[in-house]
């Protein structure tokens, strides 16, 4: 693992999650799906390659409002030259295992640490409630993010065919679940 960019600070959300989230950017290309394989490393992936394409998921910044500052989940924002670039929501999930409902960094700040800084806290977080492990899910289209968790140290548990096919029946994209045990 290496070490987190000191020019970056991690902080609980506070009256500038809203407007920080409204003002950024969390989408991505896709150029292809992965065909994810438990026990092999995500470099080992055989990828179909596809027309790039924009994907961006619609970010509300009321869907969690809830979890602020809460005894069994939180909302932590990176903060990168003054400016909030990424926020991780964590949570107790129903397995006992701290769950990572969303991680997301604004576009123009990737490949700075910052989702590594987000992790590291949600991991910091985990332990303090004394909680085994973290889980969180990615899909097959986001190899980008399939290479952070493993290089975070997650392992891949579970791979869902089917858990997309209700929005698109004829979609290629695959739900991932990723662990990193303590």
């Amino acid at each position: 693992m290496s070490t987190v960019n000191p020019a970056i600070s991690v902080r609980l959300a506070d009256e500038a999650f809203a407007p920080y989230v409204l003002d950024s950017e969390y989408g991505f290309q896709v150029q292809g799906y992965a065909c994810p394989q438990i026990g092999k490393p995500v470099a080992q992936w055989p990828v179909q390659a596809v027309a790039p394409y924009q994907k961006c998921y619609g970010i509300d910044p009321e869907e969690f409002s809830s979890y602020r500052d809460k005894d069994d989940s939180a909302i932590f924002v990176a903060w990168l030259e003054g400016r909030a670039v990424g926020h991780v929501v964590v949570s107790t999930n129903w397995n006992g295992l701290a769950h990572v409902d969303e991680l997301a960094v604004h576009a123009p700040a990737r490949r700075h640490g910052v989702a590594r800084a987000l992790l590291g806290v949600a991991q910091w977080w985990a332990r303090k409630k004394r909680l085994p492990g973290i889980m969180l899910e990615t899909q097959n289209n986001n190899l980008a993010a399939c290479r952070l968790y493993e290089g975070f140290g997650f392992e891949l548990g579970g791979i869902d065919h089917l858990r997309y096919r209700g929005i698109d029946p004829q979609t290629s994209e695959v739900a991932m679940f990723w662990y990193l045990m303590f």
